[in-house]
């Protein structure tokens, strides 16, 4: 994977080159990152309703946080982060999901000059799944037809699932449709399959993952959006220190996808091209 400027900020003030910009990003690289955005929360939701209507989730809307222990979910931590995929609970995971860093301070014993850690990971999931394909077909298979159990149940007050179990990997005829990975809100590996087997698979599937050359490490940057595809695109980081502010949103990817197409090509194409999906 490689870093992809789509488009800068001001750019994005208008809706449709928004999302004529975002044609490379959505079906060929499966993110992009925002250049020039005022280093505001204000300005990154203004931003990110240009694609698409901001999903509310257990946790809210558009965020905008720093670590926080209370919240009992491993992204509000400091800690090192592998490459997952998010809400791998719900019925419908995200679709898009962003990152704009506001500010990293450091702690009060570090100067400021000196890394600070934190560095962002992407791994294309679409890449890795053909991987596994090629290398161990019947790993791929395990993982694309064993269905297990997701949950969030951290806090109090919260137990959500999705309508009924899911797979790893989600394919249809073949064609790769969306990855679901979050070892921390996977449930246990249904008793009536192989178990030794599905765990087989999932240890090559992790191996790939964690191929150098299959990980794209970068720093988040203030003034720099980085959005991604969250059915394609796995994310993780590296462990920080000090304070950082990050704020971002997810955005469903029927309402990105119905923008992008409305935006790019004639409405009654793509109403004709609608009806022939099967």
């Amino acid at each position: 994977m490689a870093p992809v400027d789509n488009c800068r900020c001001a750019q994005c003030v208008n809706q449709d080159t928004l999302q004529r910009n975002f044609d490379t990003f959505a079906r060929r690289y499966g993110f992009c990152f925002v250049g020039s955005s005022p280093k505001t929360p204000e300005a990154t939701e203004k931003l990110l309703e240009a694609i698409g209507p901001i999903r509310n989730t257990h946790y809210g809307g558009f965020y905008d946080f720093v670590p926080d222990l209370a919240l009992a979910d491993t992204a509000y931590t400091n800690l090192a982060l592998p490459a997952h995929t998010d809400t791998t609970y719900f019925t419908e995971p995200a679709g898009l999901q962003a990152f704009h860093l506001l500010s990293h301070t450091p702690p009060t014993n570090k100067p400021a000059d000196e890394a600070l850690g934190g560095q962002s990971l992407l791994v294309d999931g679409f890449h890795a799944a053909e991987a596994l394909r090629r290398e161990s077909p019947v790993d791929f298979d395990v993982l694309r037809n064993v269905k297990l159990p997701w949950h969030a149940s951290g806090n109090q007050g919260v137990a959500i699932a999705p309508d009924m179990a899911y797979p790893v990997i989600d394919a249809d005829d073949g064609k790769l449709h969306r990855i679901r990975w979050n070892n921390d809100d996977r449930g246990v590996v249904p008793p009536d399959i192989d178990v030794d087997a599905w765990y087989r698979a999932a240890r090559k599937w992790d191996e790939i993952l964690k191929r150098k050359e299959n990980e794209y490490w970068f720093q988040l940057q203030p003034g720099r959006v980085l959005i991604f595809d969250n059915w394609r695109v796995l994310h993780g980081r590296s462990a920080f220190e000090g304070l950082r502010r990050i704020c971002g949103a997810y955005i469903g990817r029927d309402d990105f996808i119905s923008r992008w197409k409305t935006t790019n090509f004639p409405r009654e194409d793509v109403i004709v091209s609608n009806m022939q999906l099967r």
